[in-house]
């Protein structure tokens, strides 16, 4: 009997302890559970994004996370390419993390389940930690646009093939082989560096690759310029303006055309068809163009002499240029090619973050008052790009930088009838004037530019040993950058109906290079 009893102890007594120790677990559970039931705060050793939020109510972690991540976001990043340096910050592409999100998961640990699981939660928090990943949210299409640009302005950049009609005859221009900036590498290098918020940003070397330009594409060449010839006319009731159309097409057959491209050559000049109709827009005067819908100015030196002529050049190009509803200007198509041969001098232009001679430098200057006209006129902006600098003649975010094969300034007849462009460039006055007929609805049109913060700039010397020692000349003035943004208001009888975004703009600083003498001067005998 005591041995029946010995075993029947020896077998329950395992269970008694079980049952001891899980009573004892939901004991705890409960103790502990009724501890954490009234914390306001967040409970374990939890942060999010490597910020510690530990024992913080949801209202304090979201003021500590909110003002680390604006601090990331407004900090400028430099992207660097040799001599070639710009810089981004997270407000230009709409970045934004969901900051509520991320902290409603850290408050939620040991509060979303039951008793075992919330007190399960909350011990491995303790003992293992939480990280907690936010979500980045960002203006792609803007951020896309940003890195275009960039690639574009890269020192040694590729130039795609382009083209242009010049009297009768059509004008492709060989593209160059350069460097293209390795987009997607370089974009998912920029959202890392800003999803690390509690790191400062190190300058990010743009990723490159030689390219080879896109082979010239004769056939779409060809459809994008055929026309066949139509009259102008004005119909009435509704008022509607019905441009001409010039006839449009090769004079040569696609074998010939395909062999004066198959030389190896710089440029292809290709002769045209053009086959005028009896009556063109020009012929009906006022009629289709009554109205100045808009016109801006700005001032260049004169004595300049050769970017003068430049300024004019490139205005007389512009000049009378009709632009249809829903059609597309493109100032480097009307314009064309800066060459020599052309007319155009050497003068001063941005490359490479210094100010060089270059052939065609002041062109800029019409495209960017022709940028503030179309803007009066409440024309949509297709394409257009600050300077990598500020310039003189117009405000910070009213610039629109060009360069012949790879960056255009292009802005679209959105009105409902033709529009015509009266340029002009003389005694240090540039103009650029918008005809048309104006809207049932007319808006006043303001343009609002504001500098959100300025970028010092910094001095750079350069041995030189054909200077005496102790003697320095400035070779670059430095000039000040910044960050600014540009928008558009309209105006009906006075009162504001909208107020649109422009750009967010950023202005590198300018360095100052001193050369400084390293030459040594002989002592007197």
């Amino acid at each position: 009997m005591e041995n029946k009893e010995e075993s029947t102890t020896k077998k329950i007594m395992p269970l008694i302890i079980i049952f001891c120790v899980i009573v004892c677990l939901l004991i705890f559970s409960v103790i502990f559970a009724l501890i954490n039931i009234n914390n306001e705060k967040i409970i374990g050793k939890v942060s999010i994004m490597g910020i510690d939020v530990s024992n913080m109510t949801m209202e304090e972690a979201t003021t500590t996370i909110t003002d680390i991540v604006n601090a990331k976001l407004s900090e400028e990043m430099i992207l660097k390419k040799d001599d070639y340096e710009t810089s981004l910050n997270g407000t230009q592409i709409n970045a934004n993390f969901d900051i509520e999100n991320a902290v409603g998961t850290a408050y939620n640990i040991g509060r979303n389940g039951n008793i075992v699981t919330n007190n399960y939660s909350i011990i491995w928090s303790i003992i293992w930690g939480t990280n907690i990943e936010m979500n980045l949210n960002y203006n792609e299409e803007t951020l896309n646009k940003k890195i275009n640009d960039i690639s574009s302005k890269l020192p040694g950049a590729v130039v795609q093939s382009s083209y242009y009609i010049e009297d009768e005859e059509l004008i492709i221009v060989k593209g160059k082989s350069g460097i293209e900036a390795k987009k997607d590498e370089l974009k998912n290098t920029i959202i890392q560096s800003i999803k690390e918020i509690t790191k400062k940003y190190d300058i990010i070397t743009i990723p490159t690759e030689e390219v080879e330009p896109e082979e010239i594409d004769l056939e779409k060449i060809r459809n994008e310029i055929y026309k066949e010839p139509e009259d102008a006319y004005v119909s009435k009731n509704p008022t509607t303006v019905h441009t001409h159309v010039n006839g449009v097409d090769f004079k040569v057959s696609m074998e010939e055309a395909e062999q004066i491209i198959a030389e190896e050559k710089d440029e292809y000049i290709i002769p045209l068809k053009i086959t005028l109709p009896e009556k063109t827009l020009e012929d009906l005067g006022e009629e289709a163009f009554p109205d100045e819908l808009a016109s801006y100015t700005t001032r260049y030196d004169p004595s300049n002499k050769n970017r003068g002529n430049n300024i004019t050049i490139s205005a007389e190009k512009i000049d009378g240029t009709i632009v249809m509803p829903g059609e597309v200007f493109s100032y480097n198509q009307t314009v064309g090619e800066r060459t020599i041969a052309a007319g155009y001098k050497e003068a001063g232009a941005y490359a490479g973050g210094k100010v060089i001679q270059d052939v065609g430098g002041g062109i800029c200057q019409t495209s960017s008052t022709l940028y503030n006209a179309a803007l009066l006129a409440n024309l949509e902006i297709v394409d257009r790009s600050n300077h990598q600098f500020l310039t003189s003649y117009v405000a910070a975010g009213r610039d629109a930088t060009v360069s012949w094969g790879s960056i255009d300034f292009q802005f679209k007849n959105t009105r409902t009838y033709p529009i015509k462009i009266e340029a002009s460039a003389k005694n240090g006055v540039c103009e650029m004037s918008i005809y048309g007929i104006k809207e049932e609805t007319e808006y006043e049109v303001v343009i609002q530019s504001v500098v959100l913060s300025y970028i010092p700039y910094t001095t750079k010397y350069e041995d030189d040993d054909t200077l005496e020692e102790g003697k320095e000349v400035v070779e670059q003035s430095g000039y000040t950058g910044c960050t600014s943004e540009a928008y558009r208001i309209l105006k009906l009888n006075g009162e504001v109906v909208s107020k649109t975004l422009l750009s967010k703009d950023t202005y590198d600083p300018m360095t100052r290079i001193i050369r400084r003498g390293t030459k040594e001067v002989e002592g007197e005998e």
